[in-house]
Parts: C-alpha cells; structure tokens; sequence
C-alpha cells in the first residue's frame, strides 16, 4: 500500500517564505526575485512562495505602470491606492499564512513564473 505523507516546511522555510511575501510589501519585484533565484533549483516551501510572491509583485508592477498610463484621466489615480493597498493587505495575509507552513496563491496574480 503506498501512502505519500506531506511532510510540513520546517521553521527556517516558513521564516523564509515569510520573509519573501513581506519583502515585497518594501522592495516590490526584488526582494521575492532574490530569494527564488537563490532558491529556485531545489523544489522547497519557500521556493514556492517566492515565485509565488514574485508573481505577484510583477502583476503588481504592471498594474502600477497602467494607473501611470492612465493617470490622465481620473479612473487611474483613483485605481493606485487600491493597488497599494490591495498589495499590503494580500501580502501580509500570504506572510502570516507562511508563517503558520500554508501554501498561499494570491487571488489576483499572472502566473509568469512557473
């Protein structure tokens, strides 16, 4: 009979994931690009929240570069602190989650990294 057990992230992975999800809260793209570059080449929990966070910091950046775009007219300026809000909040529920060894998908997020 084969049973595949799920083993949970240790401690130092879910400070890590942690870490990435509030990275991006300050250095946007950076920070989660960072940690998955280091972590990419081994499948890991925090392997998977940093493209996870990375993925969602570049939906975040192009939605910023849309609300420049479209700043010219009122929609855009009004549509920026929903995005920085909606990045703070959603980043900071995916932290915690991490924190706690739970994989997080953010709701709202361009899957360009696979």
């Amino acid at each position: 009979m084969n049973q595949i057990f799920m083993m949970s992230p240790s401690k130092a992975e879910c400070n890590l994931a942690t870490l990435t999800h509030m990275l991006g809260i300050v250095l946007g793209i950076i920070g989660p690009l960072i940690i998955w570059f280091l972590k990419r080449e081994r499948p890991s929990f925090s392997a998977n929240a940093a493209r996870e966070a990375l993925n969602f910091q570049i939906t975040i950046f192009i939605a910023f570069i849309v609300c420049m775009i479209l700043k010219s007219i009122p929609f855009g300026l009004l549509l920026l602190p929903v995005i920085l809000i909606a990045n703070l909040v959603l980043s900071i529920i995916a932290a915690l989650n991490a924190a706690k060894g739970k994989a997080y998908r953010y709701p709202v997020s361009i899957r360009l990294i696979r």
